[in-house]
């Protein structure tokens, strides 16, 4: 890996699911396990832990765009409540496994960008 060379935009990458130094290589294996290294640069991934990040942002965009639709719903068409669970039970699945993955890249990318590391007390 060339050291002069700049760092790719973590956000676009980590949205692709590319390497956050080289840009190239894949970040994941399956769906949502991360690959043990970059097959481009060889950056080593086993350090990469976004945690509960994705979790929460999918929660919070997932949430709004639900409850913000099924009120749309409700003031506009009065539906049965069955239409109700049909439309937020499908969103919410379909939503949630649409950007799970582009999440979790993007809080990996910005993980490697920024050099964050584990907390510690001096």
């Amino acid at each position: 890996m060339d050291a002069t060379r700049p760092l790719p935009p973590p956000i676009p990458t980590g949205l692709r699911g590319r390497c956050p130094r080289c840009g190239e290589g894949h970040m994941f294996n399956g769906f949502l396990t991360f690959a043990p290294s970059c097959e481009a640069c060889g950056l080593d991934y086993s350090n990469f832990n976004s945690g509960d990040g994705p979790a929460f942002f999918v929660m919070s965009i997932v949430g709004t765009v639900v409850v913000g639709l099924a009120l749309w719903l409700e003031i506009a068409y009065e539906p049965p409540i069955w239409v109700h669970a049909l439309v937020a039970g499908t969103l919410s699945v379909g939503l949630s496994l649409a950007i799970i993955r582009p999440l979790k890249g993007v809080l990996a990318a910005l993980q490697f960008a920024n050099k964050a590391e584990q907390g510690r007390f001096r």
